[in-house]
């Protein structure tokens, strides 16, 4: 499990395990990292932790948050990062990297729509372009590599079917992507995305950025993870997906 140490002036306040998937920080009360100053908004910024991966977002905060010095909107913290609210200090310490001692977990890779148009001929025929911002590894840009089946089988156990995606509206309509990595991210930069987490109990969708909320069956999620079925229909970033599992 991931922690944060949260320091001021170089003293460890304290360690904050980040066992929620949305843990909150702010002034006020009700956050989950509360801060009582007054250089911190009422409600600053949030992260959101799937499996071992966490996104930081800030909350257009008044003053901003900052990640080693950079002020940053929304961030994918990566172990030993130190956010900067005021005076205060976050240090984000990945446990899974201590105890490896290296990443070797699947990242998410980031494929911006022009770059998914500019290496078309690239992409394998199963990939559906602007709507699935991108999986896997490290792979060369534009390009998508096959998962080794080492890493498949850690994903999740044998019994747990395989679950895919088929696009239903717009360009791609047709199109469909097996997600066979631990996180797959979907959407589009900047409006929305969301991240599908492959679990050993099932495979499960949870918002990540944009201010609308994904729609699974024509219902509005929340911010929590939620749990997928077999053909649910999900919208997103404008596009219509079906989730289904493969026999």
């Amino acid at each position: 499990m991931a922690k944060l140490i949260l320091s001021m002036d170089g003293l460890l306040l304290k360690e904050i395990p980040l066992a929620k998937e949305r843990t909150t920080i702010g002034r006020k009360p009700h956050n989950d990292i509360q801060i009582d100053n007054l250089a911190i908004s009422g409600e600053h910024a949030v992260i959101v932790t799937i499996l071992n991966d966490s996104f930081l977002e800030d909350l257009d905060s008044t003053n901003g948050t900052f990640v080693n010095g950079q002020s940053v909107k929304k961030h994918f913290l990566q172990h030993g990062d130190v956010v900067e609210l005021g005076k205060y200090r976050l240090k984000y310490i990945s446990e899974a990297i201590q105890q490896s001692g290296a990443n070797d977990f699947e990242r998410t890779m980031i494929l911006r729509p022009d770059m998914m148009r500019k290496t078309a001929e690239q992409m394998s025929q199963k990939s559906f372009g602007d709507t699935q911002i991108g999986v896997g590894g490290a792979p060369a840009a534009g390009t998508m590599a096959a998962p080794a089946p080492a890493a498949a089988s850690a994903a999740a156990p044998p019994a747990l079917s395989l679950g895919a995606i088929q696009v239903l509206t717009g360009a791609n309509s047709g199109k469909e992507l097996e997600l066979v990595k631990t996180l797959t991210t979907l959407g589009k930069p900047g409006v929305q995305v969301a991240v599908i987490a492959r679990r050993p109990h099932g495979y499960f969708i949870t918002h990540v950025e944009g201010a609308q909320f994904p729609i699974v069956n024509g219902k509005t999620l929340d911010a929590q993870a939620h749990a997928l079925a077999d053909h649910d229909i999900i919208e997103l970033a404008g596009v219509k997906m079906e989730f289904f599992l493969k026999a």
